[in-house]
């Protein structure tokens, strides 16, 4: 299955980059064959599979061959020259004919099961995959444990509204944090204090008191590839988050919701320390497929099953969609996409540092060492005017995101960074953005002198 993937994904980059042009013959089966070191076989379902998502066509005696090029997607259209701003997919990579296979066959499969109103808990079948699927992780979980939700979203505003068994009521977030889910929170008056987390990570020492004193129900965190912040939990922080949750009777929520997208090795979940008791486990499926797609899941400690059903109360999830993500995932096609979407990141990471190495050379913004994921935050001096910086950006047609959106309101101790994201900024125009963004806070703190 591995080689076949790697097949796969090594011609659809090279379609994607142009090495294979429209209507240029692919290598023959046979020298293919050779060239990855595989059977004939093996290649031969490569090319099947391209040529069903209409990437590659056949000609009887001939051969195979490209068919036309994709365009750059709808947002090429929009006028923005550098996206650093957007956190969602970009729609060049959305995986549009896989899903509707995944789709066409869920239809087949499930017939008029799909339209009823299905399960609560979300479809058996899905659940039982995703067994397997979350093992990957090393997130061991009967399937009895596992929620299908509408997102993570939906599984953040239940475990926010319902009550917990050691009694507390306080919501713990990092500072700064997932924008909508602090807002979402300040809306509903549900209390929330915060701990500060940076680039190098989170005062352990600190927490425990947040934990020992705090009255704390639950502590959010995204230990892996955090949003803003683009950093991951050292192994040593993820085992004292675990022990220190147990000791204290404080529940983790842990959003890992680029688990996906990340290359560094040895970057487990909290969870894979917890021993199960106090550890919620989230995941979305929509940075790698597409965010339209609104399906998550959790893993949930036996203790917290009954409040969370309760809360939950009927299936609100689509069972076509569900049925679609239990094909999608078991046929091997999300793995196969999960690769191509990790190593255009990676590529996009690549040039983003390279830039900041060639422009940054003065240390004018501090800039942390990211290697995988979307995100990459650019501290900035604490002269500079952060809002006025991305209206010039904005001017110029680069757009940034402000760090002020993922603190809480009366959080007092913000630090001031613009998020960058390199989920749709083209790799030919990365090191541009990044020269404009340096060159634009060097002329803001002269404008200051």
């Amino acid at each position: 299955m591995k080689k076949y993937l790697d097949i796969l994904a090594d011609i659809e980059r090279k379609i994607s980059e142009g090495q294979f042009e429209s209507g240029q013959k692919l290598p023959s089966v046979r020298n293919a064959a050779k060239m990855y070191g595989c059977s004939v076989s093996t290649v031969t379902r490569a090319y099947t599979e391209l040529e069903s998502r209409h990437m590659i066509y056949s000609i009887s005696q001939s051969g195979y061959y490209v068919v036309e090029k994709p365009g750059k997607g709808p947002d090429a259209a929009e006028g923005w020259q550098i996206d650093f701003a957007s956190a969602s997919p970009d729609p060049s990579l959305f995986p549009y004919l896989d899903f509707r296979h995944a789709l066409n066959q869920a239809l087949d499969t499930y017939k008029s099961h799909l339209f009823t109103c299905g399960e609560a808990e979300g479809l058996k079948r899905l659940r039982h995959t995703l067994v397997s699927h979350f093992a990957e992780d090393q997130v061991f979980a009967q399937k009895e444990r596992i929620i299908v939700s509408a997102g993570a979203n939906q599984a953040l505003e239940i475990l926010a509204k319902m009550p917990f068994p050691n009694g507390k009521s306080i919501i713990l977030v990092e500072q700064p944090s997932y924008d909508l889910f602090l807002r979402y929170l300040e809306a509903e008056g549900i209390p929330v204090c915060g701990i500060s987390r940076t680039t190098a990570g989170i005062d352990l020492q600190q927490l425990e008191e947040k934990f020992k004193h705090g009255g704390i129900k639950f502590f959010y965190t995204m230990s892996r590839y955090h949003s803003p912040l683009g950093t991951s939990f050292s192994r040593e922080e993820r085992k004292a988050i675990a022990r220190l949750a147990g000791k204290y009777d404080v529940y983790v929520v842990e959003d890992d919701y680029m688990a996906d997208l990340g290359e560094e090795p040895g970057t487990d979940p909290i969870y894979a320390y917890s021993g199960m008791s106090h550890v919620i486990y989230l995941k979305s499926f929509s940075k790698i497929i597409f965010p339209g797609l609104r399906l998550g899941a959790a893993v949930l400690p036996e203790k917290l099953m009954k409040a969370f059903c309760e809360y939950k109360r009927y299936a609100d999830t689509s069972q076509l969609s569900q049925a679609a993500l239990e094909v999608y995932i078991k046929s091997g096609m999300y793995e196969r996409h999960k690769r191509k979407i990790r190593s255009q990141y990676a590529d996009r990471i690549r040039e983003l540092n390279k830039a900041v190495l060639r422009h940054n050379g003065s240390g004018l913004i501090d800039i942390p060492p990211v290697s995988s994921g979307l995100y990459v935050p650019f501290k900035l001096p604490k002269k500079a005017n952060l809002e006025r910086l991305v209206e010039r950006l904005a001017a110029k047609k680069i757009l940034v995101v402000s760090s002020k959106r993922f603190y809480l309101s009366d959080y007092r101790e913000q630090e001031k960074f613009l998020r960058i994201s390199i989920a749709r900024a083209q790799p030919e125009r990365i090191e541009e953005g990044v020269r404009e963004i340096i060159g634009e806070v060097s002329r803001e703190l002269k404008c200051l002198v």
